[in-house]
């Protein structure tokens, strides 16, 4: 890959890209790909994705105008380029750090951005409400949908398409295909697109295009290039005929490298006064030999040195939590045969595709389809599976209604397990999973649990394989550095494990965060002569009650300390509790994270943001024992 000298220099605007040359626009893409490849080395982010719509997104920015046209990002980490386009580029080098550009569209950044968008499925059914409200206002604003890594066999982009379908205006949705979610395609829908990408002879335009065609009066020019954009066009989605038999007209596929000729279809679609899918092929990774050779590790790398042309990445000091779950329901999957994994395209992140090397028939993908795969969950466990649905909290929430009614409801036990719980760092806000204890918990009969160390997650699977109703299990995007010492004992519903007395407070630790109480509670000890007990609650559902009232006989200050929103978490479950069983709820204080979206920075700086780090909890016990005496 080529490294213009003028990197760092100022990057073109939109309208820039309308007055420059074909060979500019290359260059520009070369310049952009250099830019990111940098970025991500040196702050870690989504690598491969980005790399593969640079072109696409110099395209559509010289043929629209977003400044007043709309583009909704689907999977939005695919828009970096697009944010160095318009006026984030001299910033670029702050991706995902605090105060910088972050690795999403973010409408606080930019105009260009018109949401929030860092879960799939979602920007054909945003899109098409966009595009009706302007047609109802009388707008001529166009609306573009960029829809990738195999997003569209979410069932909420079947469901937008089925909806757009009926719109009188201009309409375009591309997609993206790269073969790739973040891990292979799954499914019927990406087995047809691979035969698509297969089929070397030409295909003329479907019967049905052709004849909408010859019904558009076009002028000689129009004519002319409509006959070149035909023979560009390799092949068509002739069997299945999905796209049509919804209603849009199919262009495609074509290159999703080639400028020119993207600029050309582009600028001929845009024109059309329907919807129109335009399918476009591209290579995950463009550009950076490493991240085509490997697209599911350079998906969202860590910050790494470049040696040569080889990736390096620092050592770790600790296992992940993602590492010990994956470690450990490959020994549960050892000692029982009706252990089976299920993940949402995220194989990887989960650590299931470690699970995958050793039990491949008993591991299932189910693509970007959360509320899909907590049914089939829920059809195994009726068939007598043991089913694990490893799953990010963050995505978790799209799956609810099936948790609720295919699962919890039904009384059967599925276990989820919740990866990224918590704050997760430099994804920020759409990544969090600070929602999970509230929607889990809220459940008849769902037992909500979180092991503070690898042991404990350990006996929390085995506590969960042999439940016969439904457990949620919570542990976030880091590193497993705490253990506890001694022997690690059975997770018993509602029963709670201290680990240290003291008269004068107590600090009911939900999950990692137990590691944050200990070492609290130790500063306090040296540095002011205080005695603090730690417990380890270990279930949000069912709660110790016994622990809960023993504590609350005094009036010492009880912290419950949860890496979660207060609103509805741990520490309303423990109020809850104490009032039911009639209990002075004066002396419990709910840490966690407060009612706001936190931003993009490292675990640890929002950890602090939201006084959850070990210096605001000393601070806090501090000031509740001063109130006491």
């Amino acid at each position: 890959m080529t490294e213009p000298n003028d990197i760092t220099s100022q990057f073109p605007c939109p309208d820039d890209l309308r007055a420059m040359s074909l060979t500019e626009l290359q260059a520009l893409a070369e310049r952009v790909r250099t830019m990111i490849v940098r970025t991500v080395s040196s702050n870690g982010g989504h690598l491969a994705s980005n790399l593969g719509t640079i072109e696409m997104t110099i395209a559509l920015h010289r043929v629209f105008d977003f400044s007043k046209d709309r583009l909704l990002w689907d999977v939005g980490h695919q828009c970096y380029a697009h944010k160095i386009l318009t006026g984030r580029g001299e910033r670029f080098d702050t991706l995902r750090r605090e105060g910088g550009v972050g690795g999403f569209p973010s409408p606080d950044e930019s105009e260009y951005d018109l949401f929030h968008t860092g879960h799939a499925g979602t920007a054909i059914s945003t899109a098409t409400g966009l595009a009706q409200a302007d047609q109802m206002l009388g707008r001529d604003n166009r609306t573009v949908a960029m829809v990738g890594d195999a997003s569209i066999v979410n069932g909420m982009s079947l469901e937008g398409l089925n909806n757009a379908s009926l719109l009188k205006r201009q309409f375009l949705v591309v997609l993206n295909d790269n073969s790739m979610a973040i891990d292979k395609s799954r499914g019927a829908l990406a087995e047809a697109m691979d035969k698509l990408r297969l089929t070397h002879t030409y295909h003329d335009i479907k019967t049905s295009t052709e004849k909408f065609l010859r019904h558009i009066p076009l002028g000689s020019n129009i004519s002319d290039a409509l006959k070149h954009l035909r023979s560009g066009i390799k092949s068509t989605l002739h069997t299945p005929r999905v796209f049509e038999t919804l209603g849009f007209n199919y262009f495609g596929p074509i290159d999703g490298h080639d400028i020119g000729s993207l600029i050309g279809v582009l600028e001929r679609v845009a024109e059309l006064d329907r919807p129109v899918v335009l399918h476009v092929h591209t290579q995950k990774g463009r550009g950076c030999a490493y991240a085509v050779d490997d697209p599911c590790r350079f998906h969202s790398p860590a910050a790494h040195c470049i040696e040569g042309e080889t990736p390096v990445f620092a050592d770790k000091n600790y296992p992940s939590w993602t590492s010990v779950f994956a470690d450990d329901l490959i020994a549960q999957a050892k000692r029982d045969e009706r252990v089976v994994a299920i993940t949402a395209a995220m194989p990887d992140g989960t650590g299931l595709a470690k699970f995958r090397e050793v039990f491949p028939e008993r591991t299932l993908d189910v693509g970007i389809g959360e509320e899909h795969g907590v049914a089939v969950a829920a059809g195994m466990a009726k068939a007598g599976l043991k089913p694990v649905v490893a799953i990010y909290s963050t995505f978790m929430q799209r799956a609810f209604d099936q948790v609720f009614h295919e699962c919890a409801l039904q009384k059967l036990p599925v276990v989820f397990c919740m990866d990224r719980a918590g704050l997760v760092g430099s994804d920020g806000a759409v990544h969090h999973g600070f929602s999970d204890i509230a929607t889990m918990r809220v459940l008849p009969g769902v037992a909500v649990c979180a092991p503070a160390d690898p042991a404990e997650l350990s006996a929390v699977m085995t506590y969960a394989l042999a439940s016969e109703t439904p457990v949620a299990i919570r542990y976030p995007r880091d590193e497993a550095r705490l253990e506890l010492p001694g022997e690690c004992p059975a997770f018993v519903p509602g029963q709670s494990r201290t680990l240290r007395e003291g008269p004068d407070a107590t600090l009911l630790c939900y999950g990692t965060m137990v590691e944050t109480g200990l070492i609290a509670a130790e500063r306090l000890a040296e540095d002011h002569g205080l005695n603090v007990a730690v417990v380890n609650a270990r279930f949000a559902k069912p709660l110790d009650r016994d622990e809960i009232a023993k504590r609350l006989q005094t009036s010492a200050p009880l912290l419950t300390i949860e890496d979660h929103a207060v609103v509805g978490g741990f520490g309303s479950a423990v109020l809850e509790a104490a009032n039911e069983l009639g209990l002075d709820t004066s002396p419990i204080t709910r840490c966690g994270i407060s009612d706001t979206f936190v931003a993009h920075a490292s675990r640890d700086r929002q950890l602090c943001e939201v006084g959850l780090d070990i210096d605001s909890i000393v601070q806090l016990v501090l000031e509740k024992i001063a109130q006491t005496r």
